[in-house]
């Protein structure tokens, strides 16, 4: 009910199931039911063992309150990933150069200075002017879909809406557009707690393409800055008011993953609400009866079906979890699609709640990482579902959804309906 009390972890079941599930549990050779519903195995590990040493010795994190914690804790927990990546893509390769110079891997100063440059162009002036350009691009994606009848809702519509906010925000000219959400999709794949050569190739290949168009336009922007109040990549070439500005492969490096996290958690968070809303039509007809319900829904979406499933730490100096003692170089995965179903925090957790509140979701993660762009994320949110709802209340599905198989990443591939 809404309202209830969480439900004390010491009430909830530690079955002979549960602890084999948790006891058995590993981000390698994951079964395919997984990918389709990974809660109940979350459920297990929270029950049973929610500090969970995993086979290579790392640690991998269920409960709210110890995600919370380690957000926050930036002198034991680093979120530099150089010790980590360096064997899983080869030191000298184009993936590890990416992921360890990207704003999210970094710690502080680095990390600093260039969520620094990227908020100053993310302000709330800033984004409040963006909303009636996002308005007329909803708009304009509802009408194509309504003028065939059904769409899929992954394709036509929550994959095109940040590709072109983000291009948008580094002036990428829409010709150029074309192969961002192939480029973005092969990096974050690489990310995948299992790597196969395939997939490590097609993100090496990414990054590599990625950067060739990107020096190209930065060398162009140089000759032809734009308004650094808007312009991101202006912002980011002319550094800071200081003089500070960011090396070369710093600046290109932080390009591209201002498209991939720009592009594929929102991408996820308008596919996983817009499927929520079928699965659950009772919570669908509240949002169609009261729109206003669109910022408590956007939040519970984000809550249910979080867009990034996981996060990960490396221990800098021993410290210790719960009681339990954590040497220095521990690594350590933050489970934030288990901690937003956590029962010590959230009533009835498995439940939607588009009314839920209050809602101390993770989904953005916490502390000195928090998404730079959250505030973007939300307002894009709300006007695709609530735009959509409005216009086509009683879509339907139009065959079955396809659900990306990734860990890190949680959302659909395809997700096609009709809209009369």
């Amino acid at each position: 009910m809404p309202g209830a009390e969480p439900r004390a972890n010491s009430e909830q079941l530690h079955s002979p199931e549960n602890e084999a599930i948790a006891r058995e549990f590993s981000l390698k050779g994951l079964p395919d039911s997984f990918y389709d519903d990974p809660y109940p195995t979350y459920r297990a590990l929270q029950s049973a063992d929610p500090i969970h040493r995993m086979p290579d010795g790392s640690l991998f994190l269920t409960r709210h309150r110890d995600l919370e914690a380690i957000y926050k804790n930036t002198f034991h927990f680093s979120s530099d990933k150089k010790v980590e990546f360096a064997p899983k893509y080869g030191a000298g390769s184009l993936l590890f150069q990416h992921h360890t110079t990207s704003l999210v891997f970094n710690d502080p100063p680095l990390h600093t200075r260039v969520r620094r440059l990227i908020a100053g162009a993310l302000n709330p002036r800033a984004i409040a002017e963006m909303e009636p350009g996002l308005i007329a691009l909803v708009d304009r994606l509802l009408d194509n879909m309504e003028a065939h009848g059904k769409a899929d809702l992954i394709e036509d519509f929550a994959s095109a809406i940040p590709i072109e906010i983000i291009g948008n925000l580094l002036d990428i000219p829409h010709a150029d557009r074309a192969p961002l959400r192939g480029w973005s999709l092969a990096i974050l794949g690489a990310l995948e707690p299992f790597l196969t050569d395939e997939a490590q190739a097609r993100g090496e290949r990414a990054v590599g393409e990625f950067l060739d168009y990107l020096r190209h336009l930065v060398t162009e922007r140089r000759v032809r800055p734009g308004n650094p109040e808007h312009d991101v990549l202006t912002r980011l070439i002319q550094g800071e008011a200081s003089g500070e500005k960011l090396s070369e492969i710093e600046l290109l490096q932080n390009c591209i993953f201002i498209l991939n996290a720009g592009h594929e958690t929102t991408t996820n968070l308008i596919g996983n609400g817009l499927e929520l809303l079928l699965r659950f039509p009772h919570e669908r007809q509240r949002l169609i009866g009261d729109p206003a319900l669109i910022k408590p829904a956007v939040e519970e979406f984000l809550r249910f079906e979080s867009s990034n499933q996981l996060g990960n730490r490396r221990v800098v100096q021993d410290t210790e979890i719960d009681g339990l003692a954590i040497p220095k170089g521990t690594l350590v995965t933050l489970c934030i699609g288990a901690a937003n179903r956590d029962p010590d925090v959230f009533a009835e957790p498995d439940r939607l709640d588009i009314t839920r509140a209050p809602n101390r979701h993770l989904a953005f993660a916490s502390g000195a990482h928090a998404c730079v762009g959250l505030t973007l994320a939300r307002l894009e949110g709300r006007i695709a579902i609530g735009r959509f709802l409005a216009r086509f209340p009683n879509y339907a599905a139009n065959g079955p959804a396809y659900r990306a198989r990734r860990v890190r990443f949680r959302g659909f591939t395809a997700l096609p309906v009709t809209l009369s």
